[in-house]
């Protein structure tokens, strides 16, 4: 997985941003996104290190989450039902979707905008809100703008990890330590970002 992420680092910009994009449609998508690294790939989109790439992954990142996020929020409010009593429905779990209706109905589109903070929730919330009727122009922007938020946060680890390898003596790769310190970075960063804004929209930590 790390050479193939170097790789994908060392893709033509271009390339790169729209790998990104898909990268992070198929990490909103539930189930499919606990297989696919989206933070590894953008730490790795940083560690490319070219000019405007922080930019550039931002608006990759928020392109191929909306986009993933949205379809998992028709999905919900065309079959939503449909998908709870199927097989997909038990590969979630009954207890993991009642609990993203109970924080979507305690938290509204506050928690969609932290949903990209929430692991496992980031891609059930989206399939839940749309169940739950809500409006399609407010999942959107509150989305939009989470997306923005968590990719900034990402873009920023990233960057002061590349600074700090290159300090490192004879870095081998900058993309593949820019991910493992950034990665590393990350920890304590989200994990004090997931309290707070769990205590901020009012919503319980147990799953």
């Amino acid at each position: 997985m790390t050479d193939l992420l170097a790789q994908f680092g060392e893709l033509p910009t271009a390339l790169l941003m729209s790998t990104l994009g898909m990268v992070m449609l198929a990490d909103a998508v539930p189930l499919l996104g606990v297989l696919v690294p989206g933070d590894a790939a953008v730490l790795a989109a940083v560690g490319a290190g070219r000019p405007a790439t922080g930019l550039a992954t931002v608006a990759a990142v928020v392109a191929g989450c909306l986009a993933g996020w949205s379809l998992s929020f028709l999905a919900g409010r065309r079959w939503g039902d449909q998908l709870r009593r199927s097989r997909v429905g038990g590969w979630i779990g009954e207890s993991r979707w009642a609990a993203a209706e109970v924080i979507l109905r305690r938290g509204g589109g506050r928690m969609v905008l932290v949903a990209p903070f929430l692991p496992v929730f980031n891609a059930l919330l989206p399939l839940a809100a749309g169940g739950l009727r809500m409006s399609y122009r407010r999942f959107a922007v509150c989305a939009a703008l989470g997306a923005t938020a968590w990719a900034g946060l990402y873009v920023l680890l990233g960057t002061a990890a590349r600074a700090l390898t290159g300090l490192l003596p004879g870095a081998p790769n900058p993309t593949v330590l820019t991910m493992a310190v950034g990665l590393l970075l990350a920890g304590p960063v989200l994990l004090g970002t997931r309290h707070r804004l769990r205590a901020l929209a009012g919503v319980g930590t147990s799953a």
